[in-house]
């Protein structure tokens, strides 16, 4: 076996283990009929009924992959900065709080958040707030900026 396809057989199968144990803990935390409900709901609606619906942020939650239990299992979450619209699909600012903040794993936090939402078919992009950025240390930045696809935006 060729070294270039052992490396992608074991990130094919370090992912599957990542998300299936992911699924467990949330399954085991959260009642799948209340999951399936939040990721029935229409964020567009939401937002266009109240911003600050009570289900906004768990049903933004809820479309996260594995990178939703790093959040749950490490005293973390998301705050909703802003919101807009462009062409019909959302904009969000958002930003991390908790024990994110300080967590040398946060800019692996942001890209998962970024790449999960914005599979959403109703969310067009997904933004950070410039003042989270400033709460990373030079090498940290410097890595966001150059080798991920985040984008930052002040509110």
């Amino acid at each position: 076996m060729e070294e270039d396809e052992l490396v992608k057989r074991y990130r094919t199968e370090s992912s599957k283990s990542i998300t299936d144990e992911a699924e467990l803990r949330l399954n085991s935390m959260i009642p799948m009929k209340e999951r399936i409900r939040l990721r029935s709901i229409s964020l567009k609606e939401l937002i266009l009924k109240n911003e600050t619906h009570i289900d906004l942020i768990p049903a933004l939650f809820e479309r996260l992959g594995p990178v939703r239990s790093a959040l749950d299992g490490h005293g973390g979450g998301i705050v909703i900065n802003k919101i807009d619209f462009e062409d019909e699909l959302i904009n969000f600012i958002l930003t991390l709080n908790g024990s994110c903040i300080a967590c040398g794993a946060a800019p692996g936090t942001l890209v998962g958040i970024k790449d999960d939402l914005e599979k959403d078919q109703e969310i067009n992009t997904v933004y950070f707030d410039n003042e989270l950025l400033e709460t990373f240390d030079d090498l940290s930045k410097e890595f966001l900026i150059s080798q991920t696809n985040i984008l930052f935006k002040s509110t």
